[in-house]
Formats: structure tokens, C-alpha cells, sequence
């Protein structure tokens, strides 16, 4: 739930190409993080969590996507909502937000930590993983849900092009933190 470069992104796509398509753009990073469960419950992920150069290679390109997003969205013009509603596909929106929960080797490292926390080893593993990724998945959901219901809420906001334009600035200056915090962070 909490306000990250993914969710950011569920609001502005709602603002900008409604609720259903933020919802839908919003099953690509489903997609990714179901990805990222099964390698941490296959084991997978160890590899990953322990190779510093694949950690390092996935953290650049993360970032330098992070900042390209950020770069675009602060150079974008400051269209009223009615203007841009027909601008990218879905399939489009979903991809970007495969791409940007991929490109974070943070979700890897959570669901490699945090997920194992839950796992009693006496019992059936794969099962306990099976419940919690789902878990998860469902969860993250309406997290997509309640961002995009808020993007919707502020749609009015936007419809005046200073609005629009402020809130281009600073999200793109929030996802510039973010893709420059993931540059400095180094793998424990």
C-alpha cells in the first residue's frame, strides 16, 4: 500500500486513461511479481540475491528506467485529462508497469526475505508459498484498485492544464528519487 513508483504510476494511468485501464495496465506488474514468488519459492532467488553482478545489472537498468519515466514526465506537456484519455494501448500501460516492477530488484529481495518468514519447513512448502504469493497477488490488487479510485478522485484537478503540469513535475521528481535511491542502494 505503500505510495511507490508502481502504485504512482496506477493513479496517473487512471487519471489519464480511467479506472478499468489503470486496473488492467496494473495485471502487467501482477504478472512481474508472480514471476519474482515463483523464483523466490523455487529457490531461484538465492542465486539472484547472492550474484552481485546480476543484482547490480538489474538495479541499473531499474533505475535508468526510473529516470527515463521521471525525464518524460517532467518534459510532458501539460494536456487536460479529455486530451490524453486516447493516447497508449493497454497492453502498452501493462507493459510499462511489468517493466518498472521488474526493473526493481528490491520486489526480488522482499519476496526473498520476507515471504520465507511465513514458511513453516515441516510442512509442505510449495503449497505454503502457492497460499502466500496468491495472498499477496490479491492483496497488491487492491492496492492497484484503491490507487486507481484515487487518480479518478483527483481527475477534476487535472482537467485545468497548471494542475496537470504540477502534478507531472512532481511525480516525475518522485520517481527521479526513487530511480536515484535505487542507484545508491547496495546489495546487503
Amino acid at each position: 500500500m505503500t505510495p511507490g513508483p508502481n502504485n504512482l504510476l496506477s493513479m496517473n494511468n487512471s487519471r489519464c486513461y480511467g479506472f478499468k485501464a489503470a486496473v488492467i495496465a496494473g495485471l502487467g506488474r501482477i504478472v512481474a511479481f508472480a514471476v519474482m514468488i515463483s523464483l523466490a519459492a523455487s529457490g531461484l532467488a538465492v542465486i539472484l540475491y547472492s550474484s552481485e553482478m546480476l543484482f547490480f545489472l538489474i538495479k541499473i537498468a531499474g533505475a535508468l528506467y526510473l529516470l527515463w519515466i521521471a525525464c518524460r514526465l517532467w518534459l510532458s506537456g501539460s494536456s487536460p485529462v479529455t486530451d490524453i484519455t486516447q493516447g497508449r494501448s493497454r497492453f502498452g500501460l501493462a507493459k510499462q508497469e511489468f517493466l518498472l516492477a521488474a526493473g526493481n530488484p528490491k520486489a526480488i529481495l522482499i519476496f526473498t526475505a520476507f515471504l520465507p518468514q511465513f514458511v513453516d519447513i515441516t510442512a509442505n512448502v510449495s503449497e505454503q508459498f502457492l497460499v502466500l504469493g496468491i495472498t499477496f497477488l490479491v492483496l497488491e490488487l487492491f492496492a492497484i484498485a484503491i490507487y486507481a479510485m484515487f487518480g479518478i478522485y483527483l481527475r477534476h484537478w487535472f482537467s485545468k492544464p497548471e494542475m496537470a503540469k504540477l502534478f507531472n513535475k512532481g511525480c516525475a521528481v518522485f520517481l527521479g528519487l526513487s530511480g536515484g535511491n535505487l542507484l545508491l542502494t547496495q546489495q546487503q
